[in-house]
């Protein structure tokens, strides 16, 4: 349970405002400089907990990187909590907003003792376009030796305010304290969004909540929610009940839910704008509706078979009825200006196999399949537009003319955001930020939304996997050619999205899944283009995650059910194997489930993280102790200790668990390449160790090369149970340091 707040104390100040110990001019003087600090790792039950792997410096760790930040200039005690002094009246909103802030305050930093206040001063302007891409956001926050200041342009930015001003407490052994520092800021994007499937794997109203309130501390303003696909159509339809009829009772938003939701949002700062897919990913409609669909129902225990090719009769009319009926009802239920129709991945031969459907392009003069989609896709988009929204899409709508105001999602490759923009669209751009591709935070990080060039498949990968229909490979390749951004096109990118598409993530997995990486994604929708330090990064995630998780999310308690219910009373050597694991890539998970479905949702693979701190930050430790810090040989010692030691301990705990048994060759691996750090340390003699552990380092290369790419995974061997090992970097620099 949560810590109960303290009763918060308002005031409302129009004169005598507190005097900051900083002056205007001071204040005029902002150092614009990338913000490093000191954040524990605070990593549960690993070896690593608790060592020094460098010194602490003094300076904030904030996520995202503020536009301007000054030097930090010590810090202000806060033992007695922090009293909220409104200088303008608050609306109901910000007083709720203040709420939320003391409750987190006291989860991170204990509840507040009997000294004086810290008193925090807040005002706030007034904006009618708050929860739009025209709300204000920016905001000014000082924190000074006796008080602080938080001034905002409207509602918004004094929620990214309050957000910032908790990363700035830390607690020391004489009580709670904040940084005392000054900072400017404001958003880069407007546009800065989560894509939540809850159409794969159902997600409860608490777990989606528990999303939101991670998402307001990150500063993100979207939540993108998938509602819809081949799965099951997942809000309560009054109109046509028929859709919820075919899903479990249990597993669907009543209408009054999904109220709720987008409440709970608002009151976060987070627009929701939901997805209903049409004309293709239709399943759960035609199943429903029979006699909207393009082709028979599809049989649905064959197998291989993919059952997101149903598509809607676009030449129906009553296939239009149904699409301006349930938008209209769907979009009561959903305030924003903004209504995602998806028309992505429509099979051409849904409609040119129907013998009605290619009649009718045939005496209507379309062409081919992206034309009729052109053609149903503006119909679709009138229909949202005369009940008051803007339809979305995905990049596939954008391959036939359309009407200019339909906003893009590019998604297939980075080239479509410059094809879109030249059209005319507004665009929100999540090519490079799919997270179920499991790639670590680093390389979503690396893509900015401008890049034209910055995903897809690369020429060398499809020299290397030669696709065996490459008609279908075009879109995803990366144009190497594509031309950059002009002014006028950037104009039109709203911002972007990560996107979290859920076959292969259960209820279970989803903050995992998600974080710590939509936080990185979260800076890089917010903070300057040239904010790109990865090592920085890389050091300021675990205190985002030990901050999400002290105030609501539930990562590490998820995975710790997750392992001990794959091996009840003997799970901690598996918790070892995945913190020094990863997940294979690029969809090369979905590839070694297809034979057993949902039976890969309760393997090791489930609980390994695609970013794994234990193995960043030993790599980092064994790259010092090579550069010459010998007296890390200690700590590193008794990591690799651990590691070798925890090869036998899983051996034994896995017997007679198939799903464990089956990584067994994995955590061999880790044992073996433990051991040759420790014979480096130990400075022992010898060639043939040394030459085992570079045969093996070549093998686990191949094994993250196998799958490196989308065609790669497709095509090439993956290692046992989709596990890749994540210390391959420190051992390679203890092999190099010993060898010299």
């Amino acid at each position: 349970m949560r810590a109960l707040p303290r009763p918060i104390r308002t005031e409302i100040h129009t004169q005598g405002q507190l005097q900051m110990t900083q002056t205007a001019s001071q204040r005029g003087r902002i150092v614009r400089r990338r913000v490093r600090g000191a954040v524990g790792l605070l990593l549960a039950g690993s070896v690593l907990a608790g060592i020094s792997v460098g010194k602490a410096r003094a300076e904030v760790s904030l996520l995202p990187v503020p536009q301007s930040v000054s030097v930090p200039n010590g810090v202000a005690p806060i033992g007695g909590g922090v009293q909220i002094a409104w200088d303008t009246r608050p609306s109901p909103l910000l007083q709720r907003a203040a709420a939320r802030f003391t409750t987190r305050l006291a989860a991170i930093a204990g509840p507040a003792g009997q000294g004086d206040p810290y008193v925090l001063h807040v005002s706030a302007g007034p904006d009618r376009a708050y929860l739009s891409v025209d709300e204000k956001e920016r905001y000014a926050l000082t924190t000074a030796a006796k008080g602080a200041r938080l001034e905002a342009d409207g509602p918004a930015g004094v929620i990214h305010g309050l957000a910032t001003l908790l990363q700035l407490v830390r607690t020391t052994p004489d009580g709670a304290v904040v940084e005392r520092i000054h900072i400017e800021d404001a958003p880069r994007f407007a546009w800065r969004g989560l894509l939540l499937d809850v159409s794969r794997h159902f997600d409860t109203v608490e777990t989606v909540e528990r999303q939101l309130d991670a998402m307001e501390l990150v500063k993100l303003n979207v939540l993108h929610w998938h509602l819809s696909d081949g799965t099951a159509f997942r809000v309560e339809s009054r109109t046509y009940p028929q859709l919820q009829a075919m899903t479990a009772p249990d597993q669907y938003y009543t209408q009054a839910q999904i109220r709720e939701v987008v409440s709970y949002a608002a009151d976060r700062g987070i627009r929701v704008v939901p997805e209903f897919d049409v004309p293709g990913h239709a399943l759960a409609i035609v199943r429903a509706y029979p006699e909207l669909a393009a082709q028979p129902l599809p049989d649905m225990s064959a197998k291989g078979l993919n059952l997101n090719n149903a598509a809607l009769d676009p030449t129906n009319p009553q296939t239009l009825r149904f699409v301006r009926v349930l938008y209209g009802e769907m979009g009561r239920l959903f305030p924003d200006r903004y209504i995602h129709a998806g028309g992505d991945e429509v099979v051409s031969s849904q409609w040119t196999k129907n013998p009605a459907i290619a009649a009718y392009m045939k005496a209507h003069g379309y062409e081919t399949a992206e034309a009729l989609q052109a053609a149903f896709t503006g119909q679709v988009a009138a229909i949202i537009a005369s009940q008051g929204h803007v339809m979305m899409g995905w990049d596939e709508v954008s391959e036939a003319p359309i009407p200019k105001n339909v906003v893009v999602e590019p998604w297939r490759a980075s080239k479509w955001t410059g094809s879109a923009t030249r059209a005319g669209h507004p665009v929100v751009v999540s090519a490079g930020y799919y997270l179920d591709l499991l790639r670590p935070a680093a390389t979503h990080y690396a893509v900015d939304p401008f890049d034209t060039r910055a995903d897809g498949i690369t020429p060398e990968q499809l020299a290397k996997f030669p696709p065996k229909h490459p008609e279908f490979s075009v879109p995803f390749e990366l144009d190497v050619n594509a031309p950059p951004l002009d002014d006028a096109q950037k104009k039109l990118v709203l911002g972007a999205e990560g996107t979290l598409w859920a076959e292969m993530v259960s209820e279970p997995m989803l903050d995992s899944r998600l974080w710590p990486r939509m936080a990185a994604l979260a800076e890089r929708f917010w903070s300057a283009q040239d904010v790109r330090d990865v090592p920085d990064l890389e050091r300021r995630l675990p205190g985002v995650m030990t901050e999400l998780e002290a105030t609501g999310l539930q990562a590490t308690q998820h995975r710790h059910a997750m392992r001990e219910a794959m091996a009840p009373g003997r799970s901690e050597p598996l918790a070892v194997l995945t913190d020094v694991t990863v997940p294979v890539r690029n969809y090369a998970l979905n590839h070694l489930a297809a034979p057993t479905g949902e039976a890969m949702l309760s393997t090791p693979v489930a609980v390994a993280e695609p970013d794994s701190f234990v193995a960043t930050q030993f790599n980092a430790m064994a790259e010092r102790y090579a550069q010459g810090e010998t007296a890390l040989a200690g700590p590193l010692r008794q990591i690799l200790q651990r590691w070798a030691d925890n090869d036998a301990a899983f051996v034994t705990s896995a017997k007679g668990i198939p799903a464990l048994e089956a990584v067994a060759p994995v955590s061999h691996a880790v044992g073996q390449l433990s051991r040759a750090g420790l014979n480096v340390l130990n400075g022992r003699s010898g060639s043939a160790w040394r030459m085992d552990a570079v045969r093996l380092l070549q093998d686990q290369d191949a094994a993250f090369e196998n799958s490196a790419s989308m065609l790669a995974s497709a095509h090439a061997p993956q290692p046992p149970g989709g596990l890749l090992i994540a210390i391959l970097p420190g051992i390679k620099a203890l092999l190099a340091a010993g060898g010299r």
